[in-house]
């Protein structure tokens, strides 16, 4: 879509309002309203200023104006509010020098992609997340300094098979057996197809929507694979529309990994291939029908998984359901049908355009533009290398006798050993000026300063049940 083409598109649906997003440095997204008079062909070239110094893990106080300029491409109608209204995703520039921002995610995503077109490998990264999430009717919490707590409820939660609800009538799924339920076991069949329905209506392609294995309203809806940047775009879209049509259902969403105790979390495989014009570089005849540039990529997300951790799994809880000997893959290996694998080669299709590996150790709470570009810099790297993945693991791997089990690496167990791991390896990220020093060194040091310290520092409220009485 042209500027001129978002104009009339305005015209056409009565728009009043113009709403500005973009993602900060952690992976949130920021937005501001403008009325339509103050959107015209020449804002898609000068953009609207703002402050980024509020933004976090931006520009500091002195030099705080920015710019965000609007991609006519990503123009869509928001479906949540009363005045209609054109939403457009931005990017950031520097307003004297007009250079695009090297901490703005989007950015980073957009030169992964140009990246990948100057290696002369391929053309287009296909990227398919599948992020799960939970849906909860209700979500307490608080931190200070003399108390901690955090309670969750949902109608569906094994916890409330005898509470009084006047009445209660049964039905709640049990710990780990909450896959593929009917209702009305399934309490939310209608509440995610509404979800699916709206992404659908924005344009965002769904392939399924499905209730997931934990209880308490876990689930999962499918996006059909797109081009990077386009896929990391909808995966914003997509956490805002299940959030507000939860919300708007009394009902609340969150991609935190692990919320629940004892029961699964949240991930958030990501499925990649690799395509140079109609070719799909991924096909071949080598293991489980993936071509030898496949391997070398496996190798590539393999040799370097602790680092990309650092952005596929972002948070201090995602190492909650990165455990090693349970339902997380966590084991550095690959495998045609093993889900215990980091990394599997989908095998329900023999087409050659079929053909892709699913990164299965990442989960939703990751920035996506910063995730998709790191797992593509290593599959480059890999490629690029020529990196040897080994063997393929077709064993069970929870079944593996423990001098076996002892030499397959693992994914990173907390998220200060990942950022350590980023910051000893690195340059692969930084090829192409795709990620830079200064990217690479705020992101260790907000992580560090925001997370993992505060984390570390606080008692944890099981502590007391195990300590209080020394």
């Amino acid at each position: 879509m042209t500027p001129a083409e978002v104009l009339k598109m305005a015209k056409e649906k009565d728009v009043k309002v113009v709403d500005i997003r973009f993602m900060d440095f952690p992976g949130m997204w920021q937005h501001f309203s403008v009325p339509i008079k103050e959107l015209d062909e020449g804002s898609f070239e000068d953009g609207f200023g703002f402050d980024g110094s509020s933004m976090r893990g931006w520009q500091p106080i002195n030099a705080s104006d920015m710019l965000v300029i609007p991609d006519a491409v990503t123009a869509k109608i928001d479906p949540y509010f009363e005045v209609p209204t054109l939403v457009m995703i931005g990017n950031i520039a520097d307003p004297i020098t007009r250079e695009a921002y090297s901490r703005d995610p989007r950015h980073i995503a957009r030169k992964a992609e140009a990246y990948l077109k100057r290696t002369g490998i391929g053309d287009t990264a296909y990227i398919g997340p599948e992020a799960e999430f939970f849906i909860f009717d209700n979500i307490q919490y608080e931190s200070g300094r003399n108390l901690a707590f955090y309670e969750i409820d949902s109608v569906e939660a094994s916890w409330n098979s005898g509470r009084a609800e006047g009445p209660n009538l049964g039905y709640k799924s049990r710990p780990k057996e909450a896959y593929f339920p009917v209702p009305p076991t399934d309490k939310f069949q209608d509440l995610r197809t509404e979800m699916m329905m709206v992404l659908q209506g924005l344009g965002i392609d769904v392939e399924c929507q499905h209730h997931e294995v934990a209880t308490a309203g876990q689930a999962e809806i499918d996006m059909r694979f797109k081009p990077l940047v386009q896929m990391a775009d909808q995966l914003m879209w997509f956490k805002y529309v299940l959030k507000n049509t939860a919300y708007r259902a009394g009902h609340t969403v969150t991609f935190m990994p692990k919320p629940l105790f004892e029961d699964n979390g949240s991930g958030m495989h990501i499925h990649i291939s690799i395509w140079r014009g109609d070719e799909p570089l991924f096909a071949g005849d080598k293991y489980a029908g993936v071509s030898q540039e496949a391997l070398w990529a496996i190798g590539g997300i393999l040799a370097h998984c602790k680092a990309v951790c650092a952005f596929t799994n972002p948070t201090t809880n995602s190492y909650k359901r990165l455990v090693p000997g349970f339902e997380a893959p966590v084991n550095l290996a690959y495998s045609s049908r093993n889900r215990s694998a980091a990394i599997r080669i989908p095998m329900y299709s023999s087409s050659p355009k079929a053909k892709r590996i699913e990164f299965r150790t990442p989960d939703p709470s990751c920035n996506g533009y910063l995730a998709f570009s790191a797992i593509l810099m290593a599959v480059l790297d890999g490629i690029e290398n020529k990196i040897d993945p080994g063997d393929p693991l077709d064993k069970n791997i929870y079944d593996l006798p423990p001098e076996e089990l002892a030499t397959i690496p693992s994914a990173p167990g907390s998220l200060d050993e990942a950022l350590a791991a980023l910051k000893e390896d690195h340059a692969f990220l930084l090829k192409g000026d795709v990620f830079t020093k200064d990217v690479i060194d705020t992101w260790i040091a907000y992580k560090t300063a925001h997370e993992v310290n505060p984390v570390r520092l606080r008692p944890h409220p099981h502590e007391f049940y195990l300590y209080y009485d020394i």
